[in-house]
């Protein structure tokens, strides 16, 4: 060893003991609890041109040190003689096995352009736009390019729901009325489009604003993830810290209790302060079974807004937005009509649709005709063909209790009539993809309650009754033949 070397190595040992004093300063004056929580996993990690390097685990615990205990640990460092004109440097090293000499060697920009005393949180949440823009990034989820409000095609089935996200994401500050902003409506509807399409504009236009977009399930993850680390603390201050929190799918959190009173706390946290909530679901707040009764209430508190399933036209619209952007392959305006008329389930089923014919030309060299698209598309038509329609439903239950299909539309309540309707809506709730709302209007426009007691009544009496248990599996059968 040179004696160069030899020098580094006992101002190392010095600085090592210096910060182990400091250690056991903030042990006494903050107490055992919170110093186990929170300082003692801070660990000397080398030194190098005035700089010492202490590491921590995780971003929530840089942070937190950060907000509450960089001022003590300033105020201590430089009690000690042998750390005078030392500034130090908290990181969360890639690896913990990185060397520690070659982690201080290259500081970040952070602590590149520090003070010449004091604490630097380097690559802190906080301490730059840029670090609050990779902790938002690891945090939440990834934003797809193609969801934009230029890429979305409007139709009356997603009108208000594509009205109210505009407004939301143009404005610079929350929209009266519209917070939180629920979106709702089956599975392939553009309910994550339009939520990507509010983030990117946002993010466009009013950079300032902190944009967090993650699904129900990273949110439950992440909070798992803090209180395993016990960050709980942390968890809360950085999510009650953006300006605009966009949760996708929150229906995934039905049943998990202690998710949906963080969820709750986050919620109520954000609206005191002003900040936009935009969230979005599979059925309507009052329809989320296994969902707190609060947690409903407050999911219902702003706009609520149904994307319904999408007509011909937009089927259609969409389509050709489609082909626009796409490779010039010619697709006759009778295959269009044919896709749109056949695939009425969902938007992405449609485009997958789309995509397969178009692969299937570019690949085998085949123009695109009426009979190849049948024929790529057989397994998929089927499929389509299979579903069963509300309108199928209401005419193989009438014909089965030997009443006209009008009955399911009328208003009358005798049990002759009202026992069948209950039935259908039942079945329509089982095998359809409508949200409650929408078999509601299938009946005469009846309200979404009275399908749910419908589903309810005809649940409790196949328990209860094995005749009419027997009446309902045949009349299944019968709709799945």
């Amino acid at each position: 060893m040179t004696l160069a070397q030899m020098e580094i190595s006992t101002l190392d040992d010095e600085l090592a003991h210096a910060w182990q004093r400091v250690s056991s300063k903030l042990s006494s004056r903050y107490g055992e609890a919170i110093f186990k929580s929170w300082l003692k996993p801070l660990r000397y990690f080398g030194s190098k041109d005035g700089r010492v390097t202490l590491s921590v685990p995780t971003r929530f615990m840089r942070e937190w040190i950060n907000s509450h205990y960089a001022e003590d640990i300033h105020t201590l460092w430089n009690e000690e003689p042998s750390a005078q004109g030392y500034v130090i440097d908290i990181i969360v090293p890639a690896s913990q096995a990185t060397n520690p000499k070659a982690v201080a060697a290259e500081p970040t920009q952070a602590a590149a352009t520090a003070p010449t005393s004091g604490v630097v949180m380097s690559n802190n949440w906080q301490s730059s736009a840029n670090d609050t823009v990779e902790a938002d990034l690891q945090m939440g989820a990834a934003l797809d390019p193609r969801y934009t409000f230029e890429n979305f095609i409007v139709g009356k089935p997603n009108e208000l729901a594509h009205a109210a996200a505009r407004r939301v994401a143009e404005s610079a500050q929350v929209v009266s009325g519209c917070n939180p902003l629920f979106l709702y409506g089956g599975v392939g509807l553009g309910k994550t489009h339009l939520m990507h399409a509010i983030a990117w504009h946002i993010r466009r236009n009013n950079p300032e604003r902190r944009v967090l977009y993650l699904s129900a399930e990273k949110f439950m993850y992440q909070f798992i993830r803090a209180l395993r680390f016990k960050e709980a603390l942390a968890f809360k201050e950085y999510f009650r810290s953006v300006d605009v929190l966009m949760i996708d799918d929150v229906q995934f959190i039905s049943g998990k209790d202690s998710t949906q009173e963080e969820f709750f706390h986050t919620f109520n946290a954000l609206v005191d302060q002003n900040k936009q909530l935009i969230i979005s679901g599979d059925r309507s707040p009052s329809d989320l079974e296994g969902m707190e009764e609060r947690v409903r209430s407050r999911l219902g508190w702003g706009l609520v807004a149904d994307i319904h399933a999408t007509t011909y036209e937009l089927r259609l619209g969409i389509l050709q937005s489609k082909i626009d952007h796409m490779p010039n392959v010619p697709i006759p305006q009778k295959v269009i009509e044919f896709l749109a008329h056949k695939i009425s389930s969902n938007v992405r089923e449609l485009e997958g649709a789309l995509n397969r014919v178009v692969a299937h030309a570019t690949l085998v060299g085949r123009p695109i005709t009426l009979e190849t698209t049948q024929d790529v598309l057989r397994d998929l038509l089927r499929a389509n063909e299979r579903r069963i329609s509300v309108d199928e439903i209401q005419k193989q239950v009438a014909g089965h209790y030997n009443i006209k299909v009008s009955d399911m539309h009328s208003a009358r309540r005798s049990r002759a009539i009202a026992r069948p309707r209950q039935v259908a809506m039942y079945l329509s709730k089982r095998f359809t993809s409508k949200s409650l709302p929408e078999i509601g209007r299938k009946f005469g426009g009846k309200d979404h309650t009275t399908v749910m007691h419908a589903v309810k009544r005809v649940e409790e009496l196949m328990a209860a009754d094995s005749e009419f248990a027997k009446d309902i599996e045949l009349l299944e059968k019968i709709l799945q033949s």
